[in-house]
């Protein structure tokens, strides 16, 4: 099992602060049943100014964990990715290979909270011709989003991605985010659920209890479809959406909206 969204590289973003806490952090996802994690550095976030996150540094970074990682029989493989802070430049950073995932088929990005940019839609389409899926981190956390679920449908229609947050389902980031979550779970419009951990302590993995919310509504097939969405972004190949067989929502009233293959290539 892939777990696509994590900062659990030390000392480089907002993430694990240390070595320990890398190991701890690993150890955990580990016991949850994840083998592979993508690392999903912070780039060209306001955070982030003055930090190195050029793809051979973070490749050196991730590699010097893996050997630590190795040697303390941690069966997990570190993928490098990148969670990209939008912005009107999309385009013109492809030039790094960090920015995207999966063979350069895909980029995580994310919005600030409180509103949506001004034809940001413009910019995604562009991404989009020049062949890379925008996956949507955590939209659930997006006040916009909790104000207008109607957007979901219209990210959809679009071919994006969507990705949510595994505490949010456990109410980690509040309760609004926590309805927004579910809600967007029951409307079979999520693709993917990442642990987004940061720390060992109450940003860490915790996957498992997630997927059991999930399942308790998509059911297990459509769980294990967005489990295997994980995997398919790694490499680079179409997701698919969450919504065959669904028990929980009008299923031919759903396929007007959503096609059961998200992306075509």
């Amino acid at each position: 099992m892939i777990d696509f969204h994590n900062h659990i590289l030390p000392n480089v973003d907002d993430g694990s602060k240390s070595v320990e806490m890398s190991l701890e952090m690993l150890r955990e996802a580990e016991k949850q049943g994840v083998s592979d994690v993508v690392n999903t550095v912070h780039y060209q976030h306001p955070k982030m100014y003055g930090i190195d996150t050029s793809y051979n540094f973070i490749k050196t970074e991730i590699d010097k964990l893996q050997s630590i990682v190795d040697h303390n029989n941690i069966k997990i493989k570190i993928h490098a990715g990148a969670e990209v802070f939008f912005d009107y430049n999309l385009t013109e950073i492809l030039s790094n290979p960090i920015t995207t995932i999966g063979g350069g088929k895909y980029m995580l990005i994310e919005f600030q909270t409180l509103s949506l940019p001004k034809d940001y839609e413009k910019t995604i389409f562009d991404l989009q011709l020049q062949g890379v899926t925008p996956i949507i981190a955590h939209p659930e956390r997006y006040r916009p989003i909790q104000n207008n679920l109607k957007k979901m449908s219209e990210w959809l229609g679009r071919g994006y991605i969507i990705q949510l947050d595994a505490g949010s389902l456990l109410g980690h980031f509040g309760q609004h985010a926590k309805e927004c979550a579910m809600k967007i779970i029951n409307m079979g419009a999520c693709h993917i659920i990442g642990s987004d951990a940061h720390n060992n302590k109450k940003r860490n993995f915790v996957l498992k209890d997630a997927f059991r919310i999930a399942e308790s509504i998509l059911g297990p097939d459509n769980l294990n479809n967005i489990i295997l969405n994980a995997e398919r972004v790694v490499s680079g190949v179409a997701c698919e959406s969450s919504i065959t067989n669904m028990k929980n929502i009008n299923r031919d009233s759903m396929l007007q909206r959503i096609k059961n293959r998200i992306i075509r290539k």
